[in-house]
């Protein structure tokens, strides 16, 4: 039996399931509004999917090699998953610890009139960092801190701009954060080397956003009051043992970090650790969580497990700070591992089919520098959150359009996750029909456009990335004695 004749796939051929993905996500959007993970985005991954596998037959592939591909392509991020699966436990036991609590607690003690800006942003960064949700970070301690900024008399915009650039900056550089780990996974490294080497752009960028709120903020007259800082102060102390003793635990993981233990070890150490200092230091909290009147190892190791595999929230005389107070540990991320399993099935076949290449080319063809490159990867980025109006995607597809490109010029991997970070993550906030935009605005009660022109941090961070690209800043290419298939494996 003759063997098919394989044929290159045409632009348009090539653009019909990015099409129908595009056409399937607004669909989505429109119909299911922020609920969109749950489940009907990757359902349309799929049948965007079974489009460019009918597109890739019709082309001479046969459906043994797709399903090869497809399986390479979900082994590849399966480290990234085992990772965001001890996130999850992670983020509970820290929770339960009161690990997170400590971090808003003291900082809170910070905000005073003339720095309030500054200290918006600060507190924003530091909440998200610990919770790595932006989403979470604004919709709690976002809503205070606005009530807060216009009773001194802030203009609505200018404080919100203020807490989403201090909560994207904690949501980009949090490994806890679903999209830092989305990221790597879609260029091929690993999420640690990310966020150092996100640090480079991200750094000059969260540092002349806090500049310039700082100097805003000394420039305003202000009205004194400090009754919802003390609201949020009084739920978490009368609800949690606050002691500084809990910054042992991120400081101990840092330094695990530091001294180079790998990813899945060191968040589990992390765990570990959270696990420990809850039994020492919220005895109540364990017994509340674990559901229990055993003994105290009994509630201890529930309340533990329950922790870290599944959905738990502490409960405060505050109902703003109860939302903040909850995480859903290992479960909660499985919408994400989800979503990432289908965007490997739809990335494999558009790979295998030769379908992302010949879009790739097109888009790089007059991308002839290292710059032009990074500026093309960061104007796709904020093409599919305009049109896909979703930040996943806006990670995802451009990550499997650029990865080989990347590769084949001798460009690390880092350099496109950073790239995707920097254009895809921090502008889904500054586009109204956007998940992201559409759910901030709604959570604020302040209109996109109102603050846009204050989200520097969203607003810079991009043009950062592309400078450094232009300016040859800190590139990181392969080394000249390293071969390409070596580089690919």
């Amino acid at each position: 039996m003759l063997e098919r004749k394989i044929r290159t796939p045409g632009l348009i051929q090539s653009l019909i399931p990015i099409i129908s993905l595009i056409s399937l996500l607004a669909l989505n959007v429109i119909l299911f509004g922020d609920d969109t993970l749950s489940g009907a985005n990757q359902i349309v991954l799929l049948l965007s999917s079974t489009i460019a596998s009918i597109i890739a037959i019709s082309l001479g592939h046969n459906w043994k090699s797709l399903r090869d591909s497809i399986v390479k392509s979900i082994g590849s991020a399966m480290p990234s998953m085992l990772i965001l699966l001890l996130i999850g436990s992670l983020a509970g036991t820290w929770l339960l610890s009161g690990v997170v609590p400590a971090l808003i607690y003291y900082g809170l003690k910070i905000i005073n009139p003339t720095i309030f800006l500054f200290a918006a942003v600060i507190v924003s960064a530091l909440v998200s960092v610990a919770t790595g949700s932006s989403w979470s970070t604004i919709a709690t301690l976002g809503i205070a801190l606005l009530g807060i900024g216009k009773a001194l008399g802030f203009n609505e915009g200018l404080v919100a701009g203020a807490i989403i650039s201090g909560a994207y900056f904690g949501d980009k550089m949090s490994p806890l954060s679903d999209t830092t780990n989305l990221a790597p996974a879609m260029a091929g490294t690993d999420i640690f080397t990310h966020i150092k080497y996100m640090f480079l752009t991200t750094g000059p960028s969260f540092g002349l956003t806090i500049i310039i709120f700082l100097i805003w903020g000394f420039t305003i007259d202000f009205t004194d009051t400090s009754a919802g800082v003390e609201n949020v102060l009084q739920a978490i102390d009368s609800s949690f043992n606050i002691t500084p003793w809990l910054f042992l635990v991120p400081v101990l993981l840092i330094a695990i970090i530091i001294m180079k233990v790998p990813p899945l070890p060191a968040l589990f150490a992390g765990t570990l650790l959270g696990v420990i200092f809850a039994l020492i230091f919220q005895p109540d909290i364990v017994r509340q969580v674990s559901g229990s009147e055993g003994s105290f190892w009994e509630a201890g190791y529930m309340g533990s497990m329950k922790a870290m595999f599944g959905e738990i929230g502490i409960q405060t005389n505050e109902a703003e700070v109860n939302d903040l107070l909850s995480t859903g540990g290992m479960a909660g991320m499985l919408n994400t591992i989800w979503l990432i399993l289908t965007a490997m099935v739809f990335g494999g076949v558009m790979e295998k089919s030769g379908m992302l290449h010949r879009i790739s080319m097109a888009i790089i063809a007059k991308a002839k520098s290292t710059g032009g490159l990074v500026s093309a990867t960061a104007a796709t980025c904020l093409f599919f959150n305009i049109t896909a109006s979703d930040q996943y995607m806006a990670i995802v597809v451009p990550g499997r359009m650029f990865a080989k490109v990347y590769r084949e010029r001798r460009l690390k991997p880092e350099l496109l996750s950073r790239t995707l970070e920097d254009s895809a993550t921090v502008t889904s906030v500054l586009i109204p029909w956007n998940t992201c935009g559409a759910t901030q605005s709604s959570v604020l009660g302040v209109a996109t456009w109102a603050y846009l022109p204050y989200c520097f941090f969203n607003i810079v961070s991009p043009f950062m990335t592309v400078i450094f690209a232009w300016l040859n800043i800190k590139i990181r290419r392969y080394g000249k004695d390293e071969k390409l298939s070596e580089i690919e494996d």
